[in-house]
């Protein structure tokens, strides 16, 4: 065993080339580079595009999280039980989202730990700033003194 990386058990087959058992090792510390493993066996691989493309996907994986989790799903005049339908299906697709951030910063990969912290903090940006704007909207006078909104 190496600093930093952990051999995999593999079982004892026939159908595996020893290349192939080398080949597959467990980081057990943050590391550079775009050879990494990401969510899925296969992918991004080595090819630097699909690592940009991986970057980009936990970032707005991490993005959605965020806006998920302050959207008013519900109106109050919907009936209850839709209203509980569609805020529990929000959270299932929001608790997806995370579990797959959660798989992804798994991989000890720094490029992708810093996208998943990224992604997270513009989703937050925007949803704070949206909240912000929406409470300094400037109010005028009307000339009968009742504000209104332009």
């Amino acid at each position: 065993m190496s600093h930093g990386v952990m051999d995999m058990p593999m079982p004892n087959s026939g159908s595996m080339s020893n290349d192939c058992m080398k080949s597959m090792y467990m980081h057990m510390s943050f590391y550079w580079g775009k050879d990494v493993t990401v969510l899925f066996s296969g992918w991004p691989e080595s090819n630097s595009g699909m690592y940009v493309l991986a970057l980009l996907f936990v970032l707005l994986l991490g993005a959605a999280i965020e806006v998920l989790s302050m959207l008013q799903a519900v109106k109050p005049v919907t009936r209850p039980i839709l209203g509980a339908f569609t805020q529990a299906s929000v959270y299932a697709v929001r608790m997806s989202f995370a579990y797959m951030v959660m798989l992804s910063v798994m991989s000890y990969n720094l490029g992708i730990f810093i996208a998943a912290v990224a992604g997270h903090a513009i989703g937050f940006f925007v949803v704070k700033f949206r909240a912000l704007a929406k409470e300094t909207e400037p109010q005028y006078m009307s000339p009968n003194g009742i504000p209104s909104k332009i």
